[in-house]
């Protein structure tokens, strides 16, 4: 058997390729940690935002069940602003959360943000940072690649006509004047003579025996409570129909002393006492009857 003698090249070469399979060991181990100490990188959206664009910075980090996640406050930049307060919520696996930045860039290139520490709080009062990192996106200009050196320029002073027009400007002139004529003289037109309405018949009234045959003895009553108080209002100038039935009689009695007094009251008390009362004894229609002739006497 033949021995083999390696040389020093291929040693080298063999500590390379371990050195480097190490190296690639390394880099997926520490991807591994970092995912399973809160989630995968920062990610900016839109894909390719504009100078004055919100531009949303998320990543979804994980939390044990009954923990919650709290995002810090992004402080302001030279080129970069925050937008609002960070948005936290559930995601769709249950033990993963998306923290929201909403970002704007004032200025055209790569940007990178530090994002404060994201703090996961438990249930039990225990509490445990993350890192927050930098989130990286690109801002593309507004302003065509043609123009090379941008320069602000100064307001177009405004166009007018080197030509004048008197004569348009003297008709607009009598033209608003005739306008203003006619409408002065169409609001001050004389008022126009009323029209004549057409005569409605009036409807016959009621007789008291179809009231009282329908069983509503107090619509009697009501009626001719109402004839008398009427009557009695046109002649004695104090007892108006908002005064009770005592003092409609003592209105009466001091401007009418002669009035049959004692009738008049029993009249009233009796009618309203059908009026108003659940039941009753009185001959609801000679009572009408007498209120009626009551108020025939006071009329004059």
């Amino acid at each position: 058997m033949i021995r083999r003698h390696t040389t020093p090249p291929r040693h080298l070469a063999g500590g390379v390729r371990r050195a480097v399979w190490f190296a690639i060991l390394g880099v997926v181990a520490g991807w591994r940690l970092a995912a399973g100490q809160g989630g995968a990188g920062w990610v900016a959206a839109p894909d390719r935002p504009t100078v004055g664009d919100t531009v949303w910075l998320e990543r979804t980090v994980t939390a044990a069940p009954g923990w919650r996640v709290r995002a810090g406050k992004l402080e302001a930049g030279e080129r970069v602003e925050p937008l609002g307060d960070p948005v936290v919520r559930r995601a769709s696996s249950p033990d993963g959360w998306v923290v929201r930045y909403p970002v704007a860039a004032w200025a055209p290139g790569a940007h990178t943000v530090s994002v404060p520490p994201i703090w996961r709080l438990g249930p039990d009062g225990r509490a445990d940072s993350l890192p927050g990192g930098s989130a990286a996106f690109v801002i593309t200009s507004v302003i065509p690649d043609t123009v090379r050196q941008p320069e602000p320029r100064a307001a177009i002073a405004p166009i007018r006509s080197t030509r004048r027009y008197p004569l348009a400007a003297t008709l607009a002139v009598v033209l608003c004047a005739g306008l203003l004529a006619a409408g002065v003289r169409w609001r001050r037109r004389p008022p126009r003579p009323p029209g004549v309405h057409p005569h409605v018949p009036v409807e016959p009234e009621v007789p008291d025996a179809r009231w009282l045959a329908a069983g509503e003895p107090k619509a009697v009553a009501a009626r001719a409570v109402l004839q008398l108080r009427v009557a009695i209002a046109h002649t004695v100038p104090g007892a108006n129909l908002a005064l009770s039935t005592t003092e409609c009689l003592a209105a009466v009695e001091r401007a009418r002393p002669d009035a049959p007094l004692r009738e008049l009251r029993a009249a009233l008390e009796q009618l309203d006492r059908v009026e108003f009362a659940s039941a009753h004894g009185a001959d609801v229609a000679a009572l009408a009857v007498r209120a009626r002739a009551l108020a025939r006497e006071f009329l004059p």
